[in-house]
């Protein structure tokens, strides 16, 4: 019966701690989808600021564009490797000075976009000219406003660069 003890007392400290984890940083607010939350590192006060003026604002949310949709799985398998990416990031910080979205996000956002505006963009996805820009390269202002307060030049990708 005594060697029980260790084990309780040791798993009994590391749900103690883990509660006091989540309590200190609100850890289930980043299960939901409130752009607040994704504006709790202060490195995504521009993005958080140019997103929070610009068309978009009134009809989504951080979630809506940067998170796949295909299924429930998808979104948080997505959501929980982003968000550790960003843990890990900001607490050794290693993140870039100009954040800029990765590969990865840029294929998640362009499908958000059709996904959002398939009626509109029907018409350009089965036309005649190849499909090979991502509609930001046109848009650049909707979703983040104008660039703001950016000391970085927007950084298109040209000839897969």
């Amino acid at each position: 019966m005594s060697a029980k003890w260790p084990l309780i007392v040791g798993v009994a400290a590391l749900l103690l701690a883990l509660g006091v984890f989540a309590w200190v940083t609100d850890a289930p607010a980043y299960l939901g989808h409130e752009p607040q939350t994704c504006n709790n590192c202060h490195v995504m006060d521009s993005q958080y600021e140019n997103w929070y003026h610009a068309a978009h604002e009134r009809f989504t949310d951080c979630t809506d564009c940067h998170l796949p949709h295909q299924n429930i799985l998808a979104y948080y398998l997505y959501k929980g490797y982003s968000g550790m990416k960003d843990v890990v990031s900001f607490t050794m910080k290693t993140y870039p000075v100009a954040i800029r979205a990765n590969e990865q996000t840029d294929k998640i956002v362009q499908a958000n976009c059709i996904r959002c505006h398939s009626d509109t963009v029907e018409s350009i996805l089965i036309g005649a000219q190849p499909f090979e820009r991502y509609c930001w390269d046109c848009h650049r202002s909707v979703a983040h406003g104008a660039r703001g307060f950016s000391l970085y030049p927007s950084q298109h990708k040209e000839n897969g660069k």
